[in-house]
Parts: structure tokens; C-alpha cells; sequence
């Protein structure tokens, strides 16, 4: 496609009503901010189609934070950023006055879409879908529509002759208030019309604010697209919509997973970011949290209750119950858990065994090592294939520094033993059970360090307490 696109995004909104000390575009979301969303759907469309373009956000409240954010979160794309700053929030077409007198790149533009902060859903199939219905039928200008069995505070849809206009709510008579087709608050623009229309848009109205939807009327060359889903386009105004909004977001998200071959046990109470990828085959079972820049591989298990945060698992990979992972790496068919803990920097590698109540941090567990039960590994490097026994540490902080652990492939260690680090350990090493080793092991080497047992008979009697 060769037109050249900008993609406005309206984010000059206080939020109040959310009840937050941030400014609404940077309202939680989804582990993001609300903006993320319609900026990331605004970049993705100039993507798939391969429009040229920019995406420009109208700032208002909270100006400095927000700018603070944007630049933080989407430096180096392929397309450019723009703000705008609207002074005052004097309505919808003063906040696209704002955009079209601060950003000049809006005269290279052949088409200019309007999208809200507020409506995170919208991704960019949706904007693909009202570009096309505006380039298809030739026409100037287009608003996504849904119908709703509750249309209060929306504006509507009223058709007529060649195009259609928005009334809005506080404006419409009683019969237009029947109405149930409303307006989304998004649209496809041809920039010459934009021009042409939003100099003689004033602020006559209930509000006293300028409407951007005046430039629709019944005699212009324009339509409504109406789209079936309504959760599409929920706008985000207070807690209870922000809820539902992420709700819709993760259901969208999971939805299409589910649509590639990811078997959900129960969508209604698994939580999945829209940022993580899950290949086909893997199964999701109830209560599961996967967040972030987590990537999730074919034909994994996530058992109930487990946390996978900015993590990469490989294919084959079983995570069991109550299992919590944080910028992690899981290689092929490893197994982690049940209640196995994994904080940033651990790399287990393909077919290692992380088992109940272990934790690891900062370190590496090459291919087959195993560490079963009730056991802490920090800033360690493991050789493939030991196998490591209950209750062990590596006592890896002096109180001012970390240190390192090694240990070698093909070793066993023994239940109940510490690494006194920095130490380390050869290959095909054995340490015995309940041993402190300070020192390091040459390769091949066995290692007992742990006091004489002393036995007195019938001494027992001393110190074993009677009841009576």
C-alpha cells in the first residue's frame, strides 16, 4: 500500500474517576501502561500493511510522565513518535488541532486515524478493517460503530441521505436515544476532508466542547463500519472498567492461542498477557499467570498455580504446580517444580530437574542436572548430569559480596551439604552427605567433611525429658 498514514492518539486525559496518582495514559495495564496498547496497535498496522507514516499523541495532563514513558518504552522503532500537547481539554477536535498544528509530518499524510488511549481492545485488525472499508467504497471519512442493548452516554448513529451523523449524548432528542448503533470513538480519515472539515467545527453544543464527530454529516461521502464485537471498543474510565478491559484484553489474546493449538483447561480463570507467545500443543491448566516478554514453546505443560514472568521456555517443558518463574530460561524438556523457584538469571538447561521448594538464582544447570528437593543454588555454574541431594546451599554471600560456586559434570553431592564460595568443584567429583567443603576439588576427588560421631551408651537417659 502506498499511502502514507498518521495514527493520533488522544492521551491528554486526567482520569479522576480511575482514582490513581498517575495520569490516565499511564493507568496499569496488563503489566504495561494503558497507552502501550493503541500505540503498539498503531505500529503493528504501519507493519502488516506496509504504509509509510508516523503515530502522534496528543498530551495533556501529566505531559512530562507521559513523554517520560513513550520515550522509554518505544525508543528505536521503525516509525516515528510525535506528541502534540492540547493546553486545555476543550473537546475531541481541539485535541486533533493540537496534533495538526504541532506535528508538520501531518501534511505528508494521505490518511490520518483517530484512536483513543482509553481503548486499549483495539488492536491492529481492527484498524486494518476500517482502512480497508475506507479505501474500498471511496470514501472521505469512516467511524467504527458497534450496536449495544445499553447505549447510554455514547453517541449515535444517525443515518440519512448520502452519510450519517453523531449526535451526542447530552445533545440527542428522545427518539434518537433509541438508537442502539454508537460511535467508538474510532476513525479513518482522508487528511484533505480532515482539513477541510475540523476550521469550522465550534463548540455549540451542551458541552461547550468541540466535537471531532462534526466532521460527519448526512450529506458527506461518508459511512459507519459496524463491528460485532462490543468489547472490542470499551473505554477505560474508572476501576471497574479497567478491569474488564484487561479481562477483554487477556481473553482476546488467549482466544487466538487457543485458535493456534494452545489448550486453555479454563479460559475464564487463566491470566496471559497479550505480549507472551505459547506454541500449539502446550497446555494451560487454571490459575496460571504468564506475563511480560515471556516466550512459552510446543507442547509444554503449565500446571495450576505457577507464575512465568519475562521468562523463555523451550519446547517439552513441565512446570509443575505452584511454580514461580522471573527472567528465567527453561531449555527442552526440563522440569521445574512443584513450588520450584526460579528468580532472574537462571538458566536451566534441557532435561534438568529443579524439584520441590529449590531455588535458584543467578546461575547455570547444564543439560540433565538434577536437584530434587529443599535446596538453594545462587550464582553457581553446574556440569551436565549431576545430580544434587536434598538440602543443599550454596552459601554464595560473605556478608559484603556474592561469590561463585563450580561444580563439574558427572558429580554427586551429597544431601545436606553447603559450598562455602568461591569454591569449585572438577568433574566426576563426590561429596559425602552433610559435608561443608571450603576448599576446591580436583576432578575425580571424593570430599567428607563433617565431625567424628562420638557415641556414649546409656547416656540417652540424661537428657531425654520424662512427662511425668
Amino acid at each position: 500500500m502506498s499511502d502514507n498514514i498518521g495514527l493520533v492518539i488522544l492521551a491528554a486525559g486526567a482520569g479522576t474517576r480511575l482514582k490513581l496518582d498517575l495520569p490516565k495514559p499511564l493507568a496499569p495495564m496488563c503489566n504495561q501502561r494503558l497507552v502501550s496498547f493503541p500505540v503498539q496497535a498503531a505500529l503493528n498496522f504501519l507493519k502488516v500493511t506496509g504504509c509509510n507514516g508516523h503515530v502522534g499523541l496528543v498530551l495533556g495532563h501529566g505531559k512530562e510522565e507521559v513523554e517520560s514513558y513513550l520515550d522509554q518504552t518505544f525508543s528505536n522503532q521503525q516509525y516515528p513518535l510525535f506528541k502534540a500537547h492540547q493546553v486545555e481539554q476543550k473537546g475531541t477536535a481541539d485535541a486533533v488541532r493540537a496534533y495538526l498544528k504541532d506535528v508538520s509530518d501531518h501534511k505528508k499524510t494521505d490518511v490520518i486515524f483517530i484512536l483513543c488511549a482509553d481503548t486499549p481492545v483495539i488492536s491492529e485488525e481492527e484498524l486494518q478493517l476500517l482502512y480497508l472499508a475506507l479505501k474500498d467504497n471511496g470514501l472521505d471519512a469512516v467511524a467504527a460503530t458497534f450496536e449495544t442493548p445499553n447505549p447510554k452516554g455514547y453517541g449515535r448513529i444517525v443515518k440519512g441521505g448520502k452519510g450519517f451523523k453523531i449526535v451526542e449524548e447530552k445533545d440527542a432528542n428522545e427518539e434518537q436515544r433509541k438508537i442502539t448503533e454508537v460511535n467508538s470513538g474510532l476513525y479513518a480519515i482522508k487528511t484533505s476532508y480532515l482539513l477541510d472539515r475540523i476550521s469550522n467545527i465550534n463548540d455549540n453544543n451542551k458541552s461547550g466542547e468541540f466535537y471531532l464527530t462534526d466532521i460527519f454529516s448526512e450529506d458527506a461521502n461518508v459511512a459507519p463500519v459496524l463491528f460485532e464485537d462490543e468489547s472490542l471498543f470499551i473505554g477505560v474510565n474508572d476501576l471497574a472498567q479497567l478491569q474488564t478491559a484487561e479481562r477483554n484484553l487477556r481473553w482476546k489474546h488467549m482466544r487466538k492461542l487457543r485458535d493456534e493449538g494452545v489448550r486453555f483447561i479454563d479460559l475464564s480463570h487463566t491470566y496471559i498477557d497479550p505480549s507472551v507467545e505459547i506454541g500449539s500443543g502446550t497446555v494451560v491448566y487454571p490459575n496460571v499467570f504468564a506475563e511480560g516478554k515471556t516466550v512459552i514453546g510446543k507442547n509444554c505443560v503449565i500446571e495450576p498455580g505457577s507464575i512465568i514472568r519475562n521468562s523463555i521456555l523451550e519446547d517439552e517443558v513441565e512446570i509443575k504446580a505452584y511454580s514461580h518463574l522471573e527472567e528465567s530460561v527453561v531449555r527442552k524438556a526440563a522440569d521445574i517444580g512443584p513450588y520450584g523457584r526460579l528468580r532472574p538469571g537462571s538458566d536451566i538447561g534441557s532435561h534438568a530437574k529443579i524439584g520441590n521448594f529449590v531455588e535458584v538464582k543467578k546461575s547455570i544447570l547444564e543439560e540433565g542436572v538434577k536437584v530434587s528437593h529443599l535446596s538453594y543454588v545462587g550464582d553457581a555454574e553446574i556440569g551436565e548430569n549431576t545430580n544434587i541431594g536434598c538440602g543443599f546451599i550454596t552459601c554464595n554471600y560473605d556478608g559484603a559480596q556474592k561469590h561463585k560456586t563450580k561444580i563439574g559434570k558427572n558429580s554427586f553431592i551429597g544431601s545436606d551439604s553447603q559450598m562455602i564460595a568461591p569454591v569449585e568443584l572438577g568433574d566426576s567429583c563426590y561429596v559425602a552427605s552433610g559435608s561443608t567443603i571450603n576448599q576446591n576439588m580436583p576432578g575425580g576427588s571424593f570430599a567428607i567433611a563433617r565431625a567424628k560421631q562420638v557415641t556414649k551408651e546409656n547416656m540417652a537417659k540424661r537428657f531425654i525429658k520424662s512427662k511425668s
